[in-house]
């Protein structure tokens, strides 16, 4: 059982990870001081960026805003990790550049981690906005909103269950988390991954038995625009090789401990193959045959032969 500090502060680090986009770097920097609880600091690392925000930090005159540059660039995961380890509070939101805080996100965050003092980490729900912060449909993100099954009453995610749960469909939106740095140790995210390293990190520290508590309040606004990391990815069918390398490496741990849902589920990839399909039939809306077939041969790989094989991440 990990110790737990005594006095826990409230004080919330938003620390984002930062590579380009000053102009949506601002609209995130405004959404933190705008929080209703301004008991919060902000720590900017900048990933050898050819925009560096420096001059931008220093326009907003507030002694609670840090920055830093990394003598060489760490990529996605090393910039997560960085961000982690240079925080100087307990709890820790890794604000993502081009997203957005709505007003009571701290307010909320902080009251839960009280709540909540044994919980490695928390998080809310989040609205899905376009480039003009304007809200957005997104079907696969309102499929996943219904597979949490949200309710009132927050959200426990622990175990082998927790997994389970997520591999159902992954319903945390990885920015909205606010880690609690004396439970999470010196657990990292890893950096073999470029799409799924937040479902590889939740699903580690379920399996060492830690807890996530979901808040039941919109507190986030996720930005998915043309330049996103994840439409390249989506398009390039990375995020696809990568989750079935990653679920038949959880489907495997899940066998060598006797969990046998989370293997079952691991194995069939239900919720990677649904969202493979429905990226096909968008390509077949749209007239992009070729895109239509490679997802085809995708669908038909991962339905009926080993995935694993065609993703270096894939463990032998």
């Amino acid at each position: 059982m990990r110790s737990l500090p005594a006095h826990a502060d409230r004080t919330i680090t938003f620390a984002i990870p930062y590579y380009r986009g000053l102009d949506l770097l601002r609209r995130a920097l405004d959404s933190v001081r705008a929080q209703s609880d301004a008991n919060w600091r902000l720590l900017l690392c900048d990933d050898g960026s050819d925009e560096p925000a420096h001059e931008l930090l220093e326009e907003y005159h507030d002694s609670r805003i840090r920055y830093l540059r990394n003598p060489r660039t760490l990529g996605m995961a090393g910039n997560w990790n960085r961000c982690l380890d240079a925080a100087d509070t307990d709890l820790v939101t890794l604000l993502h550049a081009d997203d957005e805080l709505r007003p009571d996100y701290a307010k909320v965050m902080s009251r839960a981690a009280v709540e909540h003092p044994q919980a490695v980490a928390l998080f809310c729900r989040a609205h899905v906005i376009d480039e003009r912060g304007q809200r957005v449909f997104s079907l696969p993100d309102r499929m996943k909103d219904v597979l949490a099954g949200w309710s009132p009453q927050s959200l426990r995610l622990a175990g082998p269950g927790g997994i389970t749960w997520l591999l159902r469909g992954c319903f945390i939106m990885c920015p909205t988390m606010c880690y609690r740095r004396s439970v999470l140790g010196s657990r990292r995210f890893d950096p073999r991954w470029k799409m799924v390293l937040d479902l590889d990190f939740f699903s580690r520290l379920l399996a060492d038995g830690d807890e996530f508590i979901g808040v039941p309040a919109f507190a986030y606004a996720y930005r998915r625009h043309a330049n996103h990391a994840t439409a390249a990815y989506n398009e390039s069918l990375l995020r696809f090789h990568e989750e079935a390398a990653l679920y038949d490496e959880i489907a495997a741990h899940a066998h060598s401990h006797g969990w046998h849902d989370v293997e079952r589920i691991g194995r069939a990839k239900q919720i990677v193959r649904l969202h493979l399909a429905y990226r096909l039939a968008s390509a077949l809306a749209a007239g992009r045959l070729g895109a239509a077939r490679e997802r085809f041969a995708l669908l038909w790989r991962l339905s009926f032969g080993d995935a694993r094989r065609q993703h270096p991440c894939a463990s032998p």
